[in-house]
């Protein structure tokens, strides 16, 4: 246990000196007493609301209440805000800004009074750059998610945010609904503040952070409006106090068999494959080897259990009251390792005791999966040396296994510009390539690779077909799409070489994905080839695509991957 003597934030005000009278001063010029500073444990409230970000509209209410918490556990609360990644609104991407925010969570941590920190986040990517600050800081620190929206009806059937916008979309092209009931859906489909309620890659992310141990059994399912929300908040307050106390830093609790149970709950939920970059990503933070081959081998073990839209159809508030994450991970118990310490500060085994699905159909049992198929597999080969992902669980099983002549774009703006091209030279067998479109070309790696089906296929009823990118796809999103071709083609990975016409051959059975083109033509293109100019010459896009890394590795920024540890700053 750490005495108050101990406390890291003492360095600031417990001398007596100029320069601690001074920073007593300032908390008192706020209307503060001396004594709020003087020995109680300071916890950091990184809070990523904003009012462009519909997923964290409710959270300046939600520190109030881990203030709250904080305050009865003999703690003192300070709220700092961080930059807000609501997926929607933020372009090109919000995966350009994560490693931006697992910076300012970092350094806002390190330059502060600060010894312990609550992490207010839940949309898409907040979630990975939340933790991955935190861990590199290396102080106490707890996620509080955001949590779901509430479900939608339409027609009779239960709708929710991103995967039905799709849906609704294509069916719009197709004459499938009018613009009047596309007006009409657009004003009811996301009745509340929170996350996606699909099994996109807001909830993939929440649920690994409590499958991580970084998260309080069960909150990470908790609908953003349920009473429980708050109450939950309040409680993350409580406990984040006593973490302080106890020293519980992310680096007690973030062991590989953490991260092997994070794997196990991605594939069981048929969870989004934007885990796949986040999770390497934090890994590499905690120092814990991860590789793709580990997330496939995951994948290979544990079936597809959470019936969750885009691979079921059930949504996030169904899922809570089936009994959530705890319950689902009981179901996993011969897969997980139980001795991981969470913040609870016990072991997963304890925390899942008594933690039974209410619902079969829902939180299905091992017997009864809900695809035949997993949540992802690893493809390598000519296309992707280093590799590429798939969720088979969310594509349709006739085309596991496909050769097709490949149709290849070189940006965005010309694919969609294609798309409603009546004359286009396509059809349902064609392979759809987009490139340029990776961490450092798009740059950022944005959510480009659920490539859009050709309006003309559209209308006569086609639904899916193959797509290949170096882009990431929407956890919220479906189809046949070859994601994360590493390396990216921008950077003169194989993706760069291939051509409209090549015939291009998946196998997702024996993980592979390989352009027929031989060695000696491959050579000759690439001798040829020319890496396409960067419109970026400054801030921090410039920084991003000179030290971005690759797909399989995470996309982290090189400087900040590892354990190093930074120095403690000095106080003058």
């Amino acid at each position: 246990m750490r005495a108050p003597s101990d406390l890291r934030s003492r360095r600031w005000f417990a001398a007596n000196d100029m320069r601690a009278f001074a920073h007593r001063q300032r908390m008192q010029q706020m209307g503060l007493r001396r004594e709020d500073v003087m020995g109680r444990p300071i916890v950091a409230i990184i809070n990523t609301w904003s009012d462009l970000s519909p997923c964290h509209a409710h959270l300046r209410e939600r520190a109030e209440a881990v203030k709250r918490g904080v305050l009865l556990a003999g703690g003192m609360p300070f709220e700092l805000p961080a930059m807000s990644l609501g997926e929607v609104m933020v372009k090109p991407t919000t995966m350009l800004y994560r490693n931006f925010l697992a910076m300012e969570v970092e350094e806002l941590l390190r330059s502060l009074p600060v010894d312990g920190a609550v992490l207010l986040g839940g949309c898409d990517k907040t979630t990975p750059g939340l933790l991955m600050g935190a861990i590199s800081m290396g102080l106490p620190a707890l996620f509080c998610p955001a949590g779901p929206m509430l479900n939608d009806r339409h027609r009779g059937k239960t709708v929710g945010a991103g995967t039905h916008t799709r849906i609704f979309w294509d069916e719009l092209q197709a004459g499938g609904i009018d613009a009047a009931e596309w007006i009409r859906l657009e004003s009811r489909m996301t009745r509340s503040p929170g996350t996606c309620n699909t099994m996109g890659t807001a909830s993939t992310m929440t649920a690994i952070a409590e499958a991580l141990g970084m998260a309080l059994p069960g909150s990470t399912s908790i609908p953003a409006m349920d009473s429980a929300h708050p109450r939950m908040a309040a409680d993350c307050g409580e406990r984040i106090v006593a973490m302080i106390a106890e020293d519980l830093t992310p680096q007690r609790i973030l062991t590989r068999g953490a991260f092997l149970n994070a794997a196990a709950v991605e594939m069981a939920l048929g969870g989004s494959t934007n885990a796949v970059v986040h999770i390497i990503a934090m890994a590499g933070r905690a120092g814990v080897p991860l590789s793709l081959a580990d997330l496939d081998d995951m994948a290979r073990r544990v079936p597809v259990l959470a019936n969750l839209f885009p691979s079921g159809d059930k949504l996030m508030e169904d899922f809570y009251y089936a009994g959530g994450l705890p319950a689902l991970m009981n179901r996993l118990r011969d897969v997980l390792s139980l001795d991981e310490i969470t913040v609870t500060g016990q072991p997963l085994r304890a925390q899942l005791e008594g933690r039974e699905a209410t619902d079969d159909d829902i939180i299905r049992p091992l017997s009864n999966p809900v695809s035949p198929h997993g949540a992802l597999a690893v493809l390598t080969g000519n296309l992707a040396p280093n590799g590429a992902v798939i969720k088979p669980s969310a594509a349709s099983p006739a085309f596991l296994q496909h050769r097709g002549r490949a149709l290849v774009f070189d940006s965005q703006a010309q694919m969609q510009a294609a798309m409603g091209d009546p004359a286009l030279d396509v059809d349902e067998n064609t392979v759809l390539v987009l490139r340029n479109a990776g961490p450092v070309g798009a740059p950022g790696m944005p959510e480009w690779g659920n490539l859009p089906l050709p309006k003309k296929l559209l209308q006569r009823g086609v639904r899916d077909m193959v797509r290949l990118s170096d882009a990431r796809m929407s956890g919220t999103h479906y189809g046949t799409c070859v994601l994360h071709a590493s390396p990216e083609s921008a950077i003169g990975g194989p993706l760069a070489l291939l051509r409209t016409g090549d015939m291009v051959e998946l196998d997702v059975p024996a993980r592979r994905i390989h352009m027929e083109v031989d060695d000696a033509e491959l050579a000759r293109r690439r001798a040829a080839w020319t890496p396409p100019p960067r419109a970026y010459g400054r801030g921090y896009t410039q920084l991003h695509q000179q030290h971005v890394t690759q797909a399989h590795l995470g996309c982290d920024l090189d400087f900040l991957q590892g354990t190093t540890a930074t120095p403690e700053p000095a106080i003058y």
